[in-house]
C-alpha cells in the first residue's frame, strides 16, 4: 500500500538518508514529503540534492524550503555571502561544491528555485520547515521568511496546557487552522527528545541531524517512526554543526 511519509531536516547527511530510506523499506509508490533544511552540515550537502532530484524522478516528492536551503540557494545563484550562514553549516556547502562542475550547479538551482515554502494536502496537514505568523494562515503571510525562519509555531505548541483541544477557549486560533502541522527547523533534542515529539497537533521530526542526532521519518498516517543511526557517528571523522 502507498505510503505518505515525511522526512526530517537532513543537513547533509546522505549516509543517514540512504540508511533511513532502506530502514523504512521505501518504494517508488510511496509519496515523500521533505520538510527542508538539505544542506549545511555533513559533507554530503551537494550530493544530497543531486540524490533528491533522482529520487524525485521515481517517487512522487514534495521539497520544502528550509532557512539553510534558502541561504546556500541564495550564494549558489550570486554569491551572497552571509557570516553567520557560515558559521552554521555554510562553510560545508561551499566546500562540498567545489567539487562540482558549473552545469551541476545550474541544476541544482533549478531544485532550489522549484522548492515550495509550504504543502497542504488533501487532509488538511499542513507542511512546513518552520512555521507561519498570519492568524489567517500561511496563504495570507506577507513575506515567505516565516516558513522558514519562525520558531514561534513551535513555541507556542510547547506552552499549551495539555488539556486543552482545538475549539476549547485558550486553544490557539492559529493551531486550529489544521488538522496536523508537521515542522522541523528546531531540534527536538533541546529538550531532551531523540523521536519526533508531537505538543497539540503540531508534530516536529528535527531529531538534530545536525549534531549528535538522527534523522527521521514518520508514516503520517500509521504513525509508524523510522530512524537512522545517529548521523555523527555514520560521519567519523566530521564533526557537523557541532
Amino acid at each position: 500500500m502507498a505510503r505518505t511519509l515525511v522526512i526530517g531536516d537532513i543537513h547533509g547527511g546522505l549516509k543517514a538518508l540512504l540508511q533511513l530510506l532502506e530502514r523504512a523499506k521505501v518504494t517508488p509508490a510511496d509519496k515523500l514529503i521533505f520538510l527542508g533544511d538539505y544542506v549545511d552540515g555533513w559533507s554530503d550537502s551537494a550530493n544530497v540534492v543531486s540524490y533528491l532530484i533522482t529520487l524525485a524522478k521515481q517517487n512522487t516528492c514534495i521539497f520544502l524550503r528550509g532557512n539553510h536551503d534558502d541561504l546556500t540557494h541564495r550564494w549558489l545563484k550570486t554569491g551572497e555571502l552571509n557570516d553567520q550562514w557560515l558559521q552554521h553549516g555554510g562553510q560545508s556547502s561551499i566546500d562540498a561544491y567545489r567539487r562540482f562542475s558549473e552545469d551541476q550547479k545550474k541544476e541544482h538551482i533549478i531544485f532550489f528555485d522549484q522548492m515550495v515554502n509550504y504543502y497542504i494536502d488533501k487532509e488538511n496537514r499542513l507542511f512546513v520547515h518552520a512555521g507561519f505568523t498570519n492568524q489567517k494562515g500561511p496563504a495570507e503571510e506577507y513575506t515567505p521568511t516565516p516558513f522558514y525562519w519562525d520558531r514561534t509555531l513551535w513555541e507556542m505548541a510547547m506552552c499549551i496546557d495539555p488539556n486543552l483541544k482545538p475549539g476549547d477557549t485558550g486553544f490557539p486560533k492559529r493551531l486550529e487552522l489544521f488538522r496536523e502541522i508537521f515542522i522541523g527547523h528546531t531540534p527536538v533534542t533541546r529538550i531532551g527528545r531523540d523521536q519526533p515529539t508531537r505538543f497539540a497537533n503540531v508534530c516536529n521530526m528535527d531529531t538534530g541531524a545536525a549534531f549528535m542526532g538522527k534523522l527521521s521519518l514518520m508514516d503520517v498516517n500509521s504513525r509508524q517512526i523510522f530512524q537512522s543511526d545517529p548521523v555523527h557517528s555514520l560521519y567519523p571523522d566530521e564533526s557537523g554543526r557541532n
